[in-house]
C-alpha cells in the first residue's frame, strides 16, 4: 500500500519532514509527542527556555521538542546542528547514551545539562552553552538552504 500523506517530491527541511527512515505515520505521531510535550514543559524547561526564546542567547535561533529522526530533542539549535537535553529523575544513562550516539550519527552535537544544574546555576548554564554554540561550526552559510520560492522576502532592488 503507498502512503499518500505527502507529496513524493518534497524535500526535507533542516531535518523536518521526510528522510529520516520514518514512515508519514510514524513522523506524524513524533509531531504529535513533541507538540504535546511543549504544552508541558517541565519547570527547568520553561526557566532554560526564558533563556534561549527569541533568539535571547547570543543571538542563536531554538526550537523547543524538535523531531529529529525518532528522537524529540528539548532544544535544538538548527545553524549549529547543536541538541540541549534537560535530563531529569526519569533519564537512564545507557538510554541516552544510545540517543546521543543516534544523534551524533545523524551530525548532531548534543549537550546535557541536568535539572538540578538548570535550577541552581542557570547563568552557569547558559555561559558553557554560549561557549558550545560559539565553538560549533555553522551548518551552512548565508543564504538559508532552503531559501523562500520565487524570492519571496527579499527586496524589490535584489530580483533580478
Amino acid at each position: 500500500m503507498i502512503d499518500r500523506g505527502q507529496p513524493l517530491n518534497s524535500p526535507p527541511l533542516q531535518g523536518r519532514g521526510r528522510g529520516w527512515g520514518l514512515s508519514v505515520r510514524q513522523l506524524a505521531t513524533m509531531r504529535q509527542r513533541a507538540s504535546a510535550m511543549r504544552l508541558e514543559p517541565t519547570e527547568p524547561e520553561k526557566r532554560l527556555w526564558r533563556v534561549l526564546s527569541g533568539a535571547k542567547l547570543g543571538g542563536h535561533k531554538f526550537r523547543r521538542q524538535a523531531v529529529i529522526g525518532a528522537n524529540i530533542a528539548d532544544f535544538l539549535c538548527p545553524q549549529k546542528a547543536l541538541v540541549v537535553e534537560i535530563d531529569g529523575d526519569t533519564h537512564a544513562d545507557g538510554s541516552d547514551a544510545m540517543r546521543a550516539r543516534r544523534l551524533v550519527d545523524l551530525g548532531y552535537q548534543v549537550v546535557r545539562f541536568t535539572n538540578h544544574d538548570v535550577m541552581t546555576n542557570l547563568e552557569g548554564v547558559c555561559e558553557r552553552l554560549l561557549a558550545v554554540l560559539n565553538a560549533a561550526p555553522d551548518r551552512w552559510h548565508s543564504p538559508h538552504p532552503n531559501p523562500s520560492p520565487e524570492g519571496e522576502g527579499l527586496n524589490e532592488d535584489e530580483v533580478t
